[in-house]
Protein backbone atom coordinates (compact mmCIF):
# COMPACT_ATOMS: atom_id res chain seq x y z
CA UNK A 1 0.00 0.00 0.00
CA UNK A 2 2.65 2.37 0.53
CA UNK A 3 4.16 1.60 -2.67
CA UNK A 4 1.06 2.86 -4.29
CA UNK A 5 1.17 6.36 -2.30
CA UNK A 6 1.80 8.06 -5.73
CA UNK A 7 0.67 5.42 -7.82
CA UNK A 8 0.85 7.35 -11.34
CA UNK A 9 4.58 7.52 -10.87
CA UNK A 10 4.99 4.01 -9.26
CA UNK A 11 2.72 2.15 -12.06
CA UNK A 12 3.97 4.50 -14.70
CA UNK A 13 7.59 2.88 -14.62
CA UNK A 14 7.04 -0.68 -15.19
CA UNK A 15 7.24 -2.93 -17.96
CA UNK A 16 5.75 -6.04 -19.12
CA UNK A 17 2.89 -7.32 -17.51
CA UNK A 18 1.82 -6.24 -13.73
CA UNK A 19 0.04 -8.30 -11.48
CA UNK A 20 -2.28 -6.20 -8.93
CA UNK A 21 -4.38 -8.31 -6.68
CA UNK A 22 -7.34 -7.51 -3.93
CA UNK A 23 -7.62 -4.17 -6.28
CA UNK A 24 -11.09 -3.77 -4.52
CA UNK A 25 -9.71 -2.28 -1.17
CA UNK A 26 -7.75 0.67 -3.45
CA UNK A 27 -10.75 1.50 -6.35
CA UNK A 28 -9.18 5.17 -7.29
CA UNK A 29 -5.96 3.04 -9.09
CA UNK A 30 -8.95 2.65 -12.11
CA UNK A 31 -8.64 6.15 -12.83
CA UNK A 32 -4.41 5.85 -12.75
CA UNK A 33 -4.69 2.76 -15.00
CA UNK A 34 -7.07 4.51 -17.35
CA UNK A 35 -4.22 7.42 -17.87
CA UNK A 36 -1.50 5.05 -18.24
CA UNK A 37 -2.78 2.67 -20.71
CA UNK A 38 -4.01 5.85 -22.74
CA UNK A 39 -0.49 7.00 -23.02
CA UNK A 40 1.06 6.12 -26.81
CA UNK A 41 3.86 3.48 -26.45
CA UNK A 42 2.71 2.64 -23.22
CA UNK A 43 3.41 -1.12 -23.72
CA UNK A 44 2.72 -2.59 -19.77
CA UNK A 45 -0.26 -4.77 -19.00
CA UNK A 46 -1.99 -5.03 -16.14
CA UNK A 47 -3.33 -8.35 -14.66
CA UNK A 48 -6.13 -6.82 -12.08
CA UNK A 49 -7.11 -9.64 -9.65
CA UNK A 50 -9.98 -9.24 -6.91
CA UNK A 51 -13.25 -10.94 -5.39
CA UNK A 52 -15.82 -8.60 -6.26
CA UNK A 53 -17.42 -8.46 -9.28
CA UNK A 54 -16.80 -5.34 -10.92
CA UNK A 55 -20.42 -3.90 -10.30
CA UNK A 56 -19.53 -3.92 -6.80
CA UNK A 57 -15.95 -2.34 -7.22
CA UNK A 58 -16.43 1.45 -7.58
CA UNK A 59 -15.12 3.54 -10.59
CA UNK A 60 -14.30 0.26 -12.73
CA UNK A 61 -17.04 0.35 -15.44
CA UNK A 62 -16.32 4.38 -15.86
CA UNK A 63 -12.39 4.22 -15.92
CA UNK A 64 -11.53 1.17 -17.72
CA UNK A 65 -14.69 0.83 -20.37
CA UNK A 66 -12.99 -0.19 -23.57
CA UNK A 67 -9.76 -1.19 -21.91
CA UNK A 68 -10.38 -3.77 -19.91
CA UNK A 69 -11.13 -7.71 -20.70
CA UNK A 70 -13.16 -9.34 -17.89
CA UNK A 71 -12.63 -13.46 -16.67
CA UNK A 72 -14.63 -14.86 -14.14
CA UNK A 73 -12.15 -17.93 -12.63
CA UNK A 74 -13.71 -20.63 -10.28
CA UNK A 75 -12.33 -22.80 -7.91
CA UNK A 76 -11.66 -26.30 -8.81
CA UNK A 77 -13.60 -27.99 -11.03
CA UNK A 78 -14.01 -31.28 -12.65
CA UNK A 79 -12.27 -31.00 -15.44
CA UNK A 80 -8.87 -30.22 -13.31
CA UNK A 81 -8.96 -33.19 -10.66
CA UNK A 82 -8.66 -36.73 -11.29
CA UNK A 83 -12.78 -37.70 -11.18
CA UNK A 84 -12.56 -40.30 -9.06
CA UNK A 85 -12.25 -38.04 -6.62
CA UNK A 86 -15.39 -36.05 -7.51
CA UNK A 87 -16.77 -37.19 -4.21
CA UNK A 88 -14.38 -35.11 -2.33
CA UNK A 89 -14.35 -32.11 -4.62
CA UNK A 90 -18.48 -32.32 -4.02
CA UNK A 91 -18.12 -32.06 0.07
CA UNK A 92 -15.42 -30.20 0.26
CA UNK A 93 -16.09 -27.27 -2.81
CA UNK A 94 -13.46 -26.12 -5.02
CA UNK A 95 -11.65 -23.50 -2.91
CA UNK A 96 -8.10 -25.01 -3.05
CA UNK A 97 -7.06 -25.52 0.48
CA UNK A 98 -10.33 -26.61 1.57
CA UNK A 99 -10.49 -29.27 -1.23
CA UNK A 100 -6.50 -30.00 -0.50
CA UNK A 101 -6.63 -30.37 3.17
CA UNK A 102 -5.39 -33.41 4.91
CA UNK A 103 -8.89 -34.09 6.49
CA UNK A 104 -12.39 -33.07 6.59
CA UNK A 105 -11.91 -31.69 10.15
CA UNK A 106 -8.88 -29.07 8.57
CA UNK A 107 -11.42 -28.24 5.81
CA UNK A 108 -14.24 -27.47 7.82
CA UNK A 109 -11.99 -25.25 9.66
CA UNK A 110 -10.66 -24.22 6.94
CA UNK A 111 -13.86 -22.58 5.78
CA UNK A 112 -15.11 -21.66 9.20
CA UNK A 113 -12.03 -19.28 9.21
CA UNK A 114 -12.72 -17.85 5.22
CA UNK A 115 -16.18 -17.44 6.17
CA UNK A 116 -15.06 -15.52 9.23
CA UNK A 117 -13.06 -13.30 7.44
CA UNK A 118 -14.99 -12.69 4.34
CA UNK A 119 -17.74 -11.45 6.80
CA UNK A 120 -15.82 -9.16 9.15
CA UNK A 121 -12.75 -8.14 6.38
CA UNK A 122 -13.74 -8.48 2.77
CA UNK A 123 -17.71 -7.03 2.79
CA UNK A 124 -16.34 -4.00 5.04
CA UNK A 125 -13.35 -3.32 2.81
CA UNK A 126 -15.75 -3.16 -0.23
CA UNK A 127 -17.37 -0.30 1.49
CA UNK A 128 -20.61 -2.58 2.97
CA UNK A 129 -21.92 -1.68 5.94
CA UNK A 130 -23.66 -5.06 6.87
CA UNK A 131 -23.64 -6.22 10.29
CA UNK A 132 -21.70 -10.05 10.26
CA UNK A 133 -23.88 -11.46 12.64
CA UNK A 134 -26.92 -10.90 10.22
CA UNK A 135 -25.12 -11.40 6.96
CA UNK A 136 -24.00 -14.66 8.78
CA UNK A 137 -27.54 -15.60 9.34
CA UNK A 138 -28.88 -14.76 6.24
CA UNK A 139 -26.43 -16.67 4.30
CA UNK A 140 -27.16 -19.94 5.93
CA UNK A 141 -30.62 -19.54 5.98
CA UNK A 142 -29.78 -18.99 2.00
CA UNK A 143 -27.73 -22.27 2.14
CA UNK A 144 -30.95 -23.73 3.06
CA UNK A 145 -32.90 -22.06 0.50
CA UNK A 146 -30.58 -24.04 -2.59
CA UNK A 147 -31.66 -24.64 -5.20
CA UNK A 148 -35.23 -22.63 -4.76
CA UNK A 149 -36.59 -19.96 -6.45
CA UNK A 150 -35.96 -16.30 -5.23
CA UNK A 151 -39.09 -15.30 -2.54
CA UNK A 152 -37.61 -11.82 -0.93
CA UNK A 153 -40.86 -11.72 1.20
CA UNK A 154 -40.71 -15.24 2.89
CA UNK A 155 -37.13 -14.77 3.71
CA UNK A 156 -37.35 -11.36 5.24
CA UNK A 157 -40.60 -12.15 7.26
CA UNK A 158 -38.13 -15.25 8.88
CA UNK A 159 -35.40 -12.90 9.42
CA UNK A 160 -38.06 -9.83 10.46
CA UNK A 161 -36.17 -8.09 7.74
CA UNK A 162 -37.62 -6.20 4.78
CA UNK A 163 -37.67 -7.15 1.25
CA UNK A 164 -35.05 -4.38 0.30
CA UNK A 165 -33.00 -5.42 2.99
CA UNK A 166 -32.56 -9.16 2.10
CA UNK A 167 -32.65 -8.21 -1.77
CA UNK A 168 -29.78 -6.79 -0.47
CA UNK A 169 -27.92 -9.35 1.18
CA UNK A 170 -28.48 -11.60 -2.05
CA UNK A 171 -27.14 -8.56 -4.02
CA UNK A 172 -24.06 -8.41 -1.76
CA UNK A 173 -23.49 -12.69 -1.69
CA UNK A 174 -23.78 -12.69 -5.75
CA UNK A 175 -21.57 -9.53 -6.66
CA UNK A 176 -18.86 -11.29 -4.39
CA UNK A 177 -19.66 -14.76 -6.43
CA UNK A 178 -20.82 -16.70 -3.10
CA UNK A 179 -24.25 -17.28 -4.93
CA UNK A 180 -25.66 -17.49 -8.16
CA UNK A 181 -29.07 -16.22 -9.46
CA UNK A 182 -29.72 -18.44 -12.46
CA UNK A 183 -32.54 -16.24 -14.10
CA UNK A 184 -35.53 -17.86 -15.43
CA UNK A 185 -35.76 -18.23 -19.41
CA UNK A 186 -39.16 -17.40 -21.26
CA UNK A 187 -41.10 -18.85 -23.42
CA UNK A 188 -44.67 -17.82 -25.75
CA UNK A 189 -46.41 -21.13 -23.98
CA UNK A 190 -49.87 -21.01 -22.65
CA UNK A 191 -48.24 -21.49 -19.43
CA UNK A 192 -47.93 -19.43 -16.00
CA UNK A 193 -44.05 -19.53 -15.79
CA UNK A 194 -41.98 -19.23 -13.48
CA UNK A 195 -40.26 -15.61 -13.41
CA UNK A 196 -38.09 -15.25 -10.30
CA UNK A 197 -34.79 -16.39 -10.40
CA UNK A 198 -33.20 -19.88 -8.62
CA UNK A 199 -30.05 -19.19 -5.63
CA UNK A 200 -27.53 -21.70 -5.42
CA UNK A 201 -24.60 -21.14 -3.12
CA UNK A 202 -21.98 -21.42 -6.03
CA UNK A 203 -18.89 -23.56 -3.77
CA UNK A 204 -20.74 -27.00 -2.40
CA UNK A 205 -17.97 -26.88 -0.14
CA UNK A 206 -19.21 -23.27 1.59
CA UNK A 207 -23.15 -24.94 0.97
CA UNK A 208 -22.01 -27.62 3.25
CA UNK A 209 -20.29 -25.67 5.78
CA UNK A 210 -23.48 -23.59 6.30
CA UNK A 211 -25.62 -26.54 6.28
CA UNK A 212 -23.42 -28.52 9.00
CA UNK A 213 -22.75 -31.17 6.83
CA UNK A 214 -19.12 -31.96 7.11
CA UNK A 215 -19.02 -35.76 5.97
CA UNK A 216 -19.76 -37.29 3.19
CA UNK A 217 -22.44 -39.35 5.50
CA UNK A 218 -24.05 -36.29 6.75
CA UNK A 219 -24.31 -35.14 3.37
CA UNK A 220 -26.09 -38.20 2.03
CA UNK A 221 -28.40 -37.85 5.13
CA UNK A 222 -29.10 -34.07 4.70
CA UNK A 223 -32.67 -33.77 3.14
CA UNK A 224 -30.97 -31.01 1.25
CA UNK A 225 -28.59 -33.75 -0.69
CA UNK A 226 -30.15 -33.76 -4.40
CA UNK A 227 -30.20 -29.39 -4.37
CA UNK A 228 -26.70 -29.91 -3.38
CA UNK A 229 -25.96 -32.12 -6.12
CA UNK A 230 -27.96 -29.88 -8.64
CA UNK A 231 -26.14 -26.57 -7.94
CA UNK A 232 -23.23 -28.93 -7.74
CA UNK A 233 -23.37 -30.66 -11.61
CA UNK A 234 -24.74 -26.75 -12.78
CA UNK A 235 -21.32 -25.05 -12.14
CA UNK A 236 -19.60 -28.21 -13.55
CA UNK A 237 -21.36 -27.67 -16.55
CA UNK A 238 -21.24 -24.32 -16.70
CA UNK A 239 -17.05 -24.16 -15.67
CA UNK A 240 -16.38 -26.82 -18.75
CA UNK A 241 -18.80 -25.00 -21.20
CA UNK A 242 -18.43 -21.22 -19.78
CA UNK A 243 -21.75 -20.28 -21.93
CA UNK A 244 -22.32 -16.03 -22.63
CA UNK A 245 -25.73 -16.82 -20.57
CA UNK A 246 -27.66 -19.76 -18.50
CA UNK A 247 -31.37 -20.08 -17.86
CA UNK A 248 -33.62 -22.66 -16.21
CA UNK A 249 -37.47 -22.54 -17.16
CA UNK A 250 -39.91 -23.70 -15.30
CA UNK A 251 -44.15 -23.56 -15.34
CA UNK A 252 -46.47 -23.54 -12.02
CA UNK A 253 -48.49 -26.27 -13.41
CA UNK A 254 -45.29 -28.45 -13.70
CA UNK A 255 -42.32 -29.24 -15.73
CA UNK A 256 -39.16 -27.88 -15.46
CA UNK A 257 -35.08 -27.83 -16.55
CA UNK A 258 -32.70 -27.41 -14.65
CA UNK A 259 -30.32 -25.28 -16.96
CA UNK A 260 -30.52 -23.60 -20.51
CA UNK A 261 -28.13 -22.81 -22.58
CA UNK A 262 -27.62 -22.11 -26.40
CA UNK A 263 -24.51 -23.69 -28.21
CA UNK A 264 -24.18 -22.43 -31.96
CA UNK A 265 -28.08 -21.72 -32.34
CA UNK A 266 -29.06 -25.45 -30.65
CA UNK A 267 -30.82 -25.32 -27.41
CA UNK A 268 -29.33 -28.07 -24.94
CA UNK A 269 -30.97 -28.37 -21.57
CA UNK A 270 -29.54 -30.59 -18.63
CA UNK A 271 -31.24 -31.92 -15.96
CA UNK A 272 -29.59 -32.55 -12.91
CA UNK A 273 -30.74 -36.14 -11.21
CA UNK A 274 -28.60 -37.69 -8.19
CA UNK A 275 -29.42 -41.37 -8.83
CA UNK A 276 -27.38 -43.50 -9.67
CA UNK A 277 -30.15 -45.02 -12.09
CA UNK A 278 -31.15 -41.93 -13.97
CA UNK A 279 -34.55 -42.08 -16.16
CA UNK A 280 -36.00 -39.94 -18.25
CA UNK A 281 -39.67 -39.15 -17.06
CA UNK A 282 -42.46 -38.11 -19.30
CA UNK A 283 -42.35 -34.34 -17.78
CA UNK A 284 -39.03 -34.10 -19.59
CA UNK A 285 -40.27 -35.16 -22.90
CA UNK A 286 -42.83 -32.70 -22.25
CA UNK A 287 -40.47 -29.99 -22.13
CA UNK A 288 -38.02 -31.20 -24.65
CA UNK A 289 -41.01 -30.73 -26.79
CA UNK A 290 -42.88 -27.21 -25.40
CA UNK A 291 -39.29 -25.59 -25.68
CA UNK A 292 -38.03 -26.88 -28.59
CA UNK A 293 -34.59 -28.42 -27.09
CA UNK A 294 -32.42 -30.16 -29.52
CA UNK A 295 -31.19 -32.17 -26.76
CA UNK A 296 -31.54 -32.88 -23.03
CA UNK A 297 -28.24 -34.01 -20.88
CA UNK A 298 -29.45 -35.92 -17.63
CA UNK A 299 -26.23 -35.45 -15.50
CA UNK A 300 -26.17 -38.24 -12.58
CA UNK A 301 -23.53 -39.59 -10.08
CA UNK A 302 -23.45 -42.80 -12.39
CA UNK A 303 -20.33 -45.04 -13.77
CA UNK A 304 -21.35 -44.50 -17.39
CA UNK A 305 -23.24 -42.58 -19.33
CA UNK A 306 -25.60 -43.67 -22.31
CA UNK A 307 -27.78 -42.42 -24.79
CA UNK A 308 -32.24 -42.54 -23.95
CA UNK A 309 -33.16 -41.58 -27.55
CA UNK A 310 -32.26 -39.41 -30.03
CA UNK A 311 -32.95 -36.01 -27.91
CA UNK A 312 -32.11 -37.26 -24.56
CA UNK A 313 -28.93 -38.61 -22.70
CA UNK A 314 -27.52 -39.61 -19.88
CA UNK A 315 -24.31 -37.80 -19.04
CA UNK A 316 -21.74 -39.69 -15.89
CA UNK A 317 -20.32 -37.03 -13.37
CA UNK A 318 -16.94 -38.90 -14.97
CA UNK A 319 -17.89 -37.52 -17.98
CA UNK A 320 -18.12 -33.89 -17.41
CA UNK A 321 -14.84 -32.91 -18.13
CA UNK A 322 -15.62 -34.25 -21.95
CA UNK A 323 -19.08 -32.56 -22.17
CA UNK A 324 -18.23 -30.56 -24.65
CA UNK A 325 -17.16 -33.46 -26.94
CA UNK A 326 -20.26 -35.33 -25.75
CA UNK A 327 -22.38 -32.44 -27.12
CA UNK A 328 -20.24 -32.47 -30.23
CA UNK A 329 -20.97 -36.34 -31.06
CA UNK A 330 -24.79 -35.57 -30.38
CA UNK A 331 -24.76 -32.73 -33.42
CA UNK A 332 -22.68 -35.50 -35.65
CA UNK A 333 -25.33 -37.99 -34.84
Amino acid sequence: MRRLANPEMVLGSLDGLVVLDEIQRMPRLFDVLRVLVDRPGFDTRFLILGSASPDMVRGVSESLAGRVEFLELTGFGLHEIDTDDWRRLWLRGGLPRSYLSESNEDSVAWRDGFVRTFLERDIPQLGISIPAAAMRRFWTMLAHWHGQTWNASELGRSMSATDKTVRGYLDVLSGTYMVRQLQPWFENLAKRQVKAPKVYLRDSGLLHFLLGAGTEESLLSNPRVGSSWEGFAIEQVLAVLRPANAWFWGAHGGGEIDLLIFDNGRRLGFEMKFTEAPEATKSMFNVVDALQLDHVFIVAPCNVSFPVNERVSVISVFDLPDLSARIEEVRNR
